[in-house]
């Protein structure tokens, strides 16, 4: 059983910071991605930012220069530090890990950015 534990979120007003953190807990042998993805009202899922395991990460188009994705491979846990939030990062912001092929997804933590 894997769990994937997100803390960080709440509401911050626009052009303010956030850090989004991650902690992965259970039978972990070798995590090969690990990142945050996120959801808006009426929207799709999607990718923000995600980390190999060899350390390179790559980020969504919307979040380049403004959001920092740190993960440690020794704790199984990974950070994004959010800066500039704008009104349009208001989403559910959720954690995922790959292991064996297999996708674990954190329960999500609400990011409220007022303008």
């Amino acid at each position: 059983q894997v769990q994937l534990v997100e803390s960080g979120g709440g509401l911050v007003q626009g052009g303010r910071s956030l850090r989004l953190s991650c902690a992965a807990s259970g039978i972990i042998f070798s995590i090969n991605t690990m990142g945050w993805y996120r959801q808006a009202p009426g929207k799709q899922r999607e990718l923000v930012a995600v980390a190999a395991s060899g350390g390179r990460s790559n980020y969504a188009d919307f979040v380049k220069g403004r959001f920092t994705l740190s993960r440690d491979n020794a704790k199984n846990t990974v950070s994004l530090q959010m800066n500039s939030l704008k009104s349009e990062d208001t989403a559910v912001y959720y954690c995922k890990a790959n292991m064996g092929g297999r996708d674990y997804w954190g329960q999500g933590t609400q990011v409220t950015v007022s303008s």
